[in-house]
């Protein structure tokens, strides 16, 4: 009997052999070099056979997953559903989130797909995350951050402020990974991750958590709500010496929403607010042979090292309708970063004392369009923005944290301004277009305090960043969607202004996605995608971690491309269990080298792993009992840019967790971090230097909360 061919799948696919075989080309093609006819080829299989597989449920609008509940507000309602014209968009829900045991809020993201996490374990600069093939190793910040719709990020493209958030506080972490997103310009080169916190309602909880290494952690959340007012409020503490020696450290958070609604919805203004503190001691980086023999254990060069750091985040929020056709929005916000850090990475290098002082100030306007046509939708939505940065950034050489010699004494102004205009233009029930265009445009001055030597910033001219999405509803429970777009990156520090003679042009790094969502019941969903981002003229910032870099603090790495496939699945058949898994493979390579590094040709770039992996899954046998396993890992990655030093830091972490309810009000739980007691490290090597730095081994946690 002949094989049975499907409609609209090209002949010489219905030729391939049947069943899952045809799906096979597109993980082959991708642990080689792939080129863009074998991914054309490899999608297209995999659109034939899923769009004639038999459907039981509608796919849900949009290409985006969500895990877990989402509490739905005002704010973060808008934000999502704006988030439903993109591409690869993850909502990971805040019960998910509010139950974690985590030292600091990155580490959330490790449930996340397609998310690397980078953890340092040095007092305030713990860790950070990325994904698109960039890392989180500082050199290049390629993800904007945002809470609750507040640019997030240092003048770097750090992440000092996300600290500031507890899981307890959270609803919901949207992440959008790609080129394609129009309303985000400077930071936002792969993608962006927007972190949503409780609003409104008279609910709360109480969390009280004790355990392995001298741990206390206490949260309060508790909202208030009457008439057309709501409050609401966070207060967070926590203390830990540390699996290591010489790493105590005590956070403090407090958080506050006032919001007022008028009577008729028409319209709504709020003021937020939010401080965060942490004074942590620093274990230090050891050596290959030091992590082997005693991980626990801190360099004596380091007896005297310690971070403080000090966030802000203060903003006014206002939004409302005007007729039934237009939506409109606006926040002003003021960002305040202090850091003081005296830290010593190696035997032989010099204690240094880094201190940051940033104040950034932005305005943010938006308004959207839905008209009555006839076609089947068509939105419109324009976008302004302005930040203002005034920044510090000294460094000194050090004895015992005091100052020696001046290293560094910056103090630099950096401000950008930004427009964009996006359609979603929706001719047919099935199709959906996304067109979208993007400006930006660079301002400030740089002083070099130290030499007295005052620089412009370079003439990036208009960044101009046009972007394109488009979905098709190919059946009840298949959406295919594609994306292409073009993001920007300019120097940090004193890289962006034109200390050398000549000009510099911003690097443009433009991406493309496909890929299938794929929802064949209502409580399944899956997609896969396949993408690839190159840059034009990438660079990175040079660490210096002994401090002996020279005035420019900015190498040039060259041309680069990044590509990879995701496959994705959350399943939650029934009320009382689900399961989710994700599977990313990646590869970052530099196609042409800076020409003073011809040997980096062709070579994979640093801290890179070439696979990261998450899963879970969580059974709610009765309504006290419940019982959580869920994990993470990634591949090795080099640690340099010739590939010529060896491979590390790849691992595969398991945690389990069990919950009972005491009553309606009270909850015990107890988890197990790391529960196979896995040795694992994270490594880098920078300026002739190299350290490392082991994660945390098993870990105990019990967690009291209390419904208030």
């Amino acid at each position: 009997m002949p094989a049975r061919t499907c409609a609209g799948v090209p002949t010489f696919l219905n030729s391939a052999p049947t069943g899952m075989h045809r799906m096979v080309p597109l993980a082959v093609t991708m642990t080689q070099k792939p080129t863009h006819t074998s991914l054309f080829l490899s999608l297209a299989t995999a659109l034939g056979f899923l769009s004639c597989l038999p459907t039981s449920a509608y796919a849900q609008d949009g290409t985006a997953l969500t895990l877990g509940t989402v509490q739905v507000t005002t704010e973060g309602a808008r934000e999502r559903n704006a988030h439903s014209i993109f591409s690869s968009v993850d909502v990971i829900g805040g019960d998910l989130l509010q139950s974690q045991r985590v030292e600091h809020s990155w580490e959330l993201l490790m449930n996340a797909p397609g998310v690397q996490v980078t953890q340092f374990k040095m007092g305030t600069d713990a860790g950070r995350f990325s994904f698109r093939g960039f890392n989180g190793e500082g050199r290049i910040n390629a993800v904007k951050l945002l809470i609750d719709g507040i640019p997030s990020n240092d003048n770097a493209g750090g992440m000092p402020y996300l600290d500031a958030v507890w899981p307890l506080d959270i609803t919901a972490v949207q992440i959008v990974r790609g080129t394609n997103d129009a309303r985000y310009g400077l930071n936002a080169i792969a993608g962006d991750v927007n972190v949503f916190t409780r609003e409104g309602g008279n609910d709360g909880q109480l969390s009280v958590t004790a355990g392995s290494f001298g741990t206390l952690d206490v949260q309060l959340a508790k909202g208030f709500e009457q008439g057309p007012w709501t409050q609401n409020y966070f207060v967070g503490w926590r203390q830990s010496d540390g699996e290591r020696d010489h790493a105590d450290a005590t956070q403090r958070s407090f958080a506050g929403k006032w919001f007022y609604t008028a009577t008729d919805d028409a319209w709504r203004a709020g003021l937020t607010t939010r401080y965060y503190k942490n004074a942590a001691l620093e274990a230090g980086y050891l050596s290959y042979p030091e992590i082997r023999s005693d991980p626990k254990q801190s360099p004596d060069y380091a007896k005297d090292d310690r971070s403080e750091r000090e966030t802000r985040q203060t903003a006014l929020h206002a939004d409302g309708r005007i007729g039934a056709a237009w939506t409109w929005a606006g926040k002003a916000y003021q960002n305040d970063y202090r850091n003081q850090r005296w830290v010593t990475f190696t035997e032989g290098g010099a204690q240094q004392e880094r201190r940051n002082d940033e104040t950034h100030r932005g305005l943010i306007l938006n308004a959207t369009w839905r008209p009555d046509t006839a076609l089947a939708e068509l939105v419109m939505d324009i976008g302004m923005d302005g930040q203002w940065q005034d920044n510090t950034a000294q460094r000194f050489r050090t004895v015992r944290r005091q100052r020696q010699t001046t290293l560094r004494d910056w103090e630099f102004d950096l401000d950008t301004r930004g427009a964009y205009v996006q359609a979603v233009i929706r001719p047919i029930d099935r199709l959906k277009l996304v067109p979208a265009y993007r400006v930006d445009r660079i301002y400030g001055h740089f002083t070099d305090v130290a030499a007295g030597t005052t620089a412009p910033v370079y003439d990036y001219g208009l960044i101009k960043q046009p972007k394109f999405s488009a979905s098709y509803a190919l059946s009840e429970a298949v959406v295919a969607y594609a994306n292409w777009g073009r993001t920007f990156q300019i120097g940090a520090g004193n890289a962006a202004y034109r200390t050398q003679t000549g000009n510099l042009a911003p690097s443009i790094n433009e991406g493309w996605e496909a890929g299938l969502k794929w929802s064949p019941a209502a409580h399944l969903q899956t997609r896969i995608a396949i993408w690839e981002q190159t840059a034009s003229d990438e660079v990175a910032t040079i660490l210096g971690v002994n401090g002996t870099v020279g005035s420019n603090e900015v190498g040039n790495v060259g041309q680069t491309r990044r590509r990879g496939w995701d496959l994705q699945a959350n399943w939650q058949p029934a009320a009382y269990w689900r399961a989710w898994a994700s599977y990313s493979r990646q590869k970052a390579t530099i196609e042409v080298p800076d020409p003073s590094a011809p040997a980096t040709a062709g070579r994979q770039i640093e801290n890179v792993p070439n696979w990261l992996a998450s899963a879970g899954v969580e059974f709610t046998p009765t309504d006290d009992w419940s019982f959580s396993a869920w994990g993470n890992g990634q591949g090795d990655y080099y640690v340099e840019r010739t590939n010529t030093l060896g491979r590390y830091g790849g691992y595969a972490l398991l945690n389990l967790s069990a919950a009972y309810r005491l009553d309606t009000r009270n909850q015990l739980a107890l988890q197990l971090k790391n529960a196979t007691d896995r040795a694992y490290l994270y490594a880098w090597y920078d300026s002739g230097a190299s350290g490392y730095s082991p994660g945390d081994g098993r870990a105990l946690y019990l967690t009291w909360t209390r419904e208030l």
